[in-house]
Protein backbone atom coordinates (compact mmCIF):
# COMPACT_ATOMS: atom_id res chain seq x y z
CA UNK A 1 0.00 0.00 0.00
CA UNK A 2 1.34 3.23 -1.04
CA UNK A 3 1.27 6.61 1.31
CA UNK A 4 0.58 9.29 -1.20
CA UNK A 5 0.79 13.12 0.12
CA UNK A 6 -2.09 15.48 -1.39
CA UNK A 7 -0.75 18.70 -2.58
CA UNK A 8 -4.01 20.32 -4.66
CA UNK A 9 -7.33 20.24 -4.77
CA UNK A 10 -10.20 20.77 -7.76
CA UNK A 11 -13.57 22.09 -6.73
CA UNK A 12 -16.59 23.39 -9.26
CA UNK A 13 -15.97 26.85 -7.44
CA UNK A 14 -12.63 27.45 -5.89
CA UNK A 15 -13.31 30.24 -4.04
CA UNK A 16 -15.74 28.12 -2.36
CA UNK A 17 -15.27 26.89 1.15
CA UNK A 18 -17.59 24.38 1.48
CA UNK A 19 -17.63 23.02 -1.94
CA UNK A 20 -17.07 19.51 -2.36
CA UNK A 21 -13.61 18.35 -4.10
CA UNK A 22 -14.06 16.83 -7.38
CA UNK A 23 -10.35 15.52 -7.74
CA UNK A 24 -6.74 15.72 -5.90
CA UNK A 25 -2.97 14.94 -6.11
CA UNK A 26 0.72 15.73 -6.58
CA UNK A 27 2.00 17.71 -9.66
CA UNK A 28 5.88 16.24 -7.73
CA UNK A 29 4.42 12.91 -8.05
CA UNK A 30 2.61 13.28 -11.07
CA UNK A 31 -0.80 12.12 -9.74
CA UNK A 32 -4.33 13.37 -10.31
CA UNK A 33 -7.22 11.18 -9.55
CA UNK A 34 -10.92 11.48 -9.12
CA UNK A 35 -12.62 11.44 -5.65
CA UNK A 36 -14.11 8.61 -6.91
CA UNK A 37 -11.09 6.92 -7.30
CA UNK A 38 -9.36 8.24 -4.04
CA UNK A 39 -12.49 6.59 -2.15
CA UNK A 40 -12.16 3.66 -3.90
CA UNK A 41 -8.38 3.22 -3.42
CA UNK A 42 -8.89 4.00 0.23
CA UNK A 43 -12.28 1.68 0.47
CA UNK A 44 -10.04 -0.99 -1.20
CA UNK A 45 -6.86 -0.64 1.51
CA UNK A 46 -4.81 -0.23 -1.74
CA UNK A 47 -3.64 3.34 -0.77
CA UNK A 48 -3.31 5.60 1.91
CA UNK A 49 -4.00 10.23 1.07
CA UNK A 50 -2.56 12.29 3.91
CA UNK A 51 -1.76 15.81 3.80
CA UNK A 52 0.90 17.42 5.30
CA UNK A 53 1.91 20.60 7.69
CA UNK A 54 4.99 22.12 5.79
CA UNK A 55 5.95 23.55 9.28
CA UNK A 56 5.41 21.35 11.49
CA UNK A 57 5.83 18.09 9.48
CA UNK A 58 2.27 16.66 10.58
CA UNK A 59 0.39 14.66 8.52
CA UNK A 60 -3.57 14.82 8.62
CA UNK A 61 -5.24 11.56 6.65
CA UNK A 62 -7.56 11.57 4.35
CA UNK A 63 -10.81 9.36 5.43
CA UNK A 64 -13.64 8.61 3.31
CA UNK A 65 -17.05 10.02 4.99
CA UNK A 66 -20.17 8.50 4.45
CA UNK A 67 -23.93 10.73 5.65
CA UNK A 68 -27.09 9.51 4.69
CA UNK A 69 -28.45 10.98 1.50
CA UNK A 70 -25.26 12.22 0.25
CA UNK A 71 -22.36 11.40 -1.61
CA UNK A 72 -19.48 9.58 0.05
CA UNK A 73 -16.85 12.42 0.20
CA UNK A 74 -12.98 13.22 1.61
CA UNK A 75 -11.85 14.59 4.55
CA UNK A 76 -8.80 14.76 6.65
CA UNK A 77 -8.60 13.73 10.38
CA UNK A 78 -5.28 13.75 12.59
CA UNK A 79 -5.47 12.84 16.11
CA UNK A 80 -9.12 11.42 16.24
CA UNK A 81 -10.60 14.69 15.19
CA UNK A 82 -11.91 15.53 11.44
CA UNK A 83 -10.40 18.39 9.82
CA UNK A 84 -11.19 20.56 6.75
CA UNK A 85 -7.04 20.58 5.90
CA UNK A 86 -8.34 19.48 2.51
CA UNK A 87 -10.12 22.99 1.37
CA UNK A 88 -7.11 24.76 2.30
CA UNK A 89 -4.78 23.53 -0.61
CA UNK A 90 -4.36 25.16 -3.57
CA UNK A 91 -5.98 24.21 -6.70
CA UNK A 92 -4.42 21.92 -9.18
CA UNK A 93 -3.39 23.23 -12.12
CA UNK A 94 -5.62 22.70 -15.07
CA UNK A 95 -3.18 21.22 -18.01
CA UNK A 96 -3.78 17.79 -16.17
Amino acid sequence: MADCRITCIRKPNPMSSHEHITHAGNPSANWFWTREEIIQSIENNQNSFYVMDDITGKRSYVGVVKVSGRNPFLRTHSDGVWNDNLLSLVQCPFNW
